[in-house]
């Protein structure tokens, strides 16, 4: 894993399925990302992949770095270091889902690497696939390797900054991404 981590191209994950649209460069060059965030788009299955092509094709739009398709495929869409527009807020103060001493303002879409689930469509509450965790199990490891974060800052977009009241976003795996360390 730390040899592959400091891959350059299309490194192997072992057991993960992953697609990337741009070659991995030097991850020095990367060095911006200290955070993951966590986020669930209400999309139906098979939307990961469409948005990850209209990702790759404006890397700074809203989005974000990499998509799990509810089978548990991964699309890398973007350049790591090219910032998507995501969790630019980090404007949750309240202490409801965490203490957020430390990421009021401070965990951020500039410094955090975003993760998108899809598939909670139509139901919001709906959780992530069974294919879904196993796929974040496997490309965790990988991405705290390859830019050294650390268990406690990986983030539920809900933990951060407020999105639906219908449900806390991303908090299910959040606490997965914390217990997998």
């Amino acid at each position: 894993l730390c040899a592959g981590a400091r891959q350059l191209g299309t490194p192997h994950i072992p057991g993960l399925t992953i697609v990337y649209l741009p070659p991995l460069g030097d991850p020095a060059q990367a060095a911006h990302w200290r955070n993951i965030i966590l986020h669930q788009m209400e999309g139906p299955a098979g939307a990961a992949k469409g948005g990850a092509l209209a990702q790759a094709k404006n890397p700074t739009r809203r989005g974000t770095t990499l998509w799990i398709e509810t089978d548990g495929i991964v699309y890398w869409s973007v350049p790591e270091t090219a910032i998507p527009t995501h969790g630019d807020g980090a404007n949750r103060k309240d202490n409801k889902y965490i203490d957020n001493r430390d990421t009021y303002r401070q965990v951020v879409g500039a410094n955090s690497l975003g993760i998108e689930f899809a598939g909670n469509y139509p139901d919001v509450r709906k959780p992530a696939t069974e294919a879904q965790r196993e796929a974040l199990s496997k490309l965790l490891p990988f991405l705290q390797e390859r830019y050294r974060i650390p268990a406690e800052r990986i983030y539920a977009h809900n933990w951060i900054d407020y999105k639906d009241a219908r449900y806390c976003e991303g908090c299910e795996l959040g606490e997965l991404a914390r217990k997998l360390n």
